[in-house]
């Protein structure tokens, strides 16, 4: 059930056996020439319409903005920082919280909003209250190796087939990361913002659009081409995923809570 659909008079007959509430979250970023920018927000959103057909959790509007700080460059991308979403998130939850809320599930599309999420689950933490970010992206190539990987690659590019196929934009499928050596070739680029030095891996924090001018990296996930995905895989991933949160949903609500640590 959406809680946009309800009245408040839901809300409170919710709350009488429930104090679970899902909330997905994306982000609006580039993820290849052949992909829509707001991938990291439509597929959580589809992920969540197969959750509600399996069960009765409330499902709060999407949080369509993230922190994408890395990506900034790349025409269409707007990141509100991580920062900026501590800030949104944290107004979020404390406003459900009044209410009775005590579980939140964070069906995450975007990596780089995971700092954000895990500082508002301390935040819920200290005040009586769990929080679950769900990464979908990494559940479901746990869930099955063949699924598994990266940004912009076959996975998401299946996910969104699943949602849209008229959103791929075939005449760029086929086109290669184009990742280059931007810093120097004695470091050249090892994956996302990492260079590679004599055997090891350094982290130097740089806007993605110096790497690369497609935008689809998949890093680690070797063979994960955007050209490899199909909508029939992206329907049994997605449907996976959903059928993986309506249990964990009701496993997560025999948890105990934890005691308060800090005033309210």
């Amino acid at each position: 059930m959406y809680l946009s659909r309800m009245n408040t008079l839901d809300v409170q007959k919710y709350l009488q056996s429930s104090d679970t509430i899902l909330i997905p979250v994306g982000s609006l970023e580039n993820h290849g020439l052949h992909m829509p920018l707001g991938t990291d927000a439509l597929i959580p959103d589809e992920i969540a319409r197969l959750l509600n057909e399996k069960s009765d959790i409330l499902i709060a509007p999407t949080v369509n903005y993230g922190a994408t700080d890395d990506l900034s460059g790349f025409p269409g991308t707007v990141s509100i920082g991580t920062e900026g979403l501590i800030h949104l998130l944290r107004a979020i939850c404390d406003e459900l919280y009044k209410y009775g809320f005590r579980r939140f599930l964070i069906l995450n599309g975007h990596g780089g909003n995971t700092a954000a999420i895990q500082a508002v689950g301390i935040h819920l933490y200290r005040k009586g209250a769990y929080l679950a970010n769900l990464n979908w992206w990494l559940m479901a190539g746990q869930l099955n190796a063949e699924w598994a990987g990266g940004h912009g690659g076959g996975e998401e590019t299946a996910a969104i087939m699943a949602v849209d196929e008229t959103l791929i934009k075939r005449e760029y499928i086929d086109l290669p990361e184009s990742f280059k050596n931007d810093l120097s070739d004695s470091l050249p680029y090892a994956a996302w913002q990492n260079v590679s030095f004599k055997g090891a891996t350094v982290t130097v924090p740089r806007e993605i659009k110096d790497i690369s001018d497609n935008g689809w990296l998949v890093h680690s996930f070797k063979g994960d081409v955007p050209s490899r995905a199909s909508k029939e895989w992206g329907k049994e991933m997605l449907s996976a995923m959903a059928d993986y949160i309506a249990d964990f949903e009701k496993e997560f609500a025999k948890v105990r809570l934890p005691e308060r640590s800090f005033p309210i």
